[in-house]
Parts: structure tokens; C-alpha cells; sequence
């Protein structure tokens, strides 16, 4: 009888954490699009988009194993949406990102980040919710080399490498 108590407190215990975790998640991920929402300064924003982008891929990868796949591709959207809240706040207060990087270094490794997030969610994504991500996808694409573009105005644009020269034939 004793042993029967000890696996109903268990499994009392662990329905409370399945049932409490994602509703904590739920609650982070909604006090920190609140916190990322009113913040007014660029860099701040950038740096915010850490812990927010983490809190929307982990609130994606759990309705991915819900089966929720619509829940998947609103917050990915909102991920993007999000990113391009960041930048535009970035360019407005800081337009020269290579003498005050602060920030847009940030918010690129999450965009790179995002860009595989996105990815790994197509793969198992049923056929309707494709377009809607690969849409995501394009856009994170575009943001990350915009980015890039701003962080190395001077790189060497990607030309390919020239033919080697042909070796003499005996």
C-alpha cells in the first residue's frame, strides 16, 4: 500500500511540472516580448533579441512535438518579424554599424542562428506550412546578409576563383 502512495505522489508531481513548464514558457516568452516590445534603444533591442529568439525557438520546437504546426509558423513569423524590428531600430540610431557594431554583431550570430531554426523546422513540417517558413527562411537570409554587408562594407564581394592556368604538356 505504501509503495502505491509513493508512485501516486510521483506521478501527481510529475503531471504538475508537465502541465506548469509549458505554461511558464508561455508566460517568459510573453514578458519578454513585452520587455523587447517597449524598449526604445537599437542596441538594447539587438541584444534583447537573445533571450527572446531562445524563448520562440524553444516555444516552436514545442509545437512542433505537439503537432502544432500552425503555432510553429506564427512564431517563427513573429521571430522574424522581430529581427527586423531590431535592425530597423539599429540602423535608425546607430546607421554606421561598422564603427558601433555593439549589437548588430549580436543580432547577426541570432539571425544565423534563426536561419537553422527555420530550417530544421521545414524539414518536418507538413507540406502546407512550407511556403510560410521558406518565406521566413528568405527573409532571415536577406536580413543576415544585410547585416554582413553592414558589419564588412569592405569584404570582397564572393567572385569565383580564377581558372588556373593550364601546366605546360611535355
Amino acid at each position: 500500500m505504501r509503495v502505491r502512495g509513493k508512485c501516486w505522489g510521483a506521478l501527481c508531481g510529475l503531471a504538475a511540472v508537465l502541465f506548469v513548464i509549458p505554461s511558464a514558457a508561455t508566460d517568459l516568452l510573453g514578458d519578454l516580448q513585452a520587455r523587447f516590445d517597449r524598449e526604445t534603444n537599437g542596441v538594447h533591442k539587438a541584444k534583447m533579441m537573445g533571450a527572446l529568439g531562445d524563448a520562440q525557438f524553444e516555444e516552436a520546437r514545442r509545437a512542433g512535438k505537439a503537432g502544432d504546426h500552425s503555432t510553429v509558423a506564427l512564431t517563427l513569423e513573429k521571430y522574424r518579424d522581430n529581427v527586423r524590428a531590431a535592425l530597423d531600430a539599429l540602423k535608425k540610431q546607430h546607421p554606421d554599424a561598422e564603427k558601433s557594431s555593439n549589437g548588430y554583431r549580436q543580432l547577426q550570430v541570432h539571425v544565423h542562428r534563426g536561419i537553422r531554426e527555420v530550417e530544421e523546422s521545414l524539414l518536418v513540417a507538413p507540406e502546407p506550412y512550407k511556403p510560410p517558413l521558406e518565406i521566413v527562411r528568405e527573409d532571415l537570409i536577406v536580413m543576415d546578409d544585410e547585416l554582413l554587408k553592414m558589419l564588412f562594407p569592405r569584404r570582397p564581394l564572393n567572385t569565383p576563383a580564377a581558372p588556373a592556368s593550364p601546366e605546360k604538356q611535355p
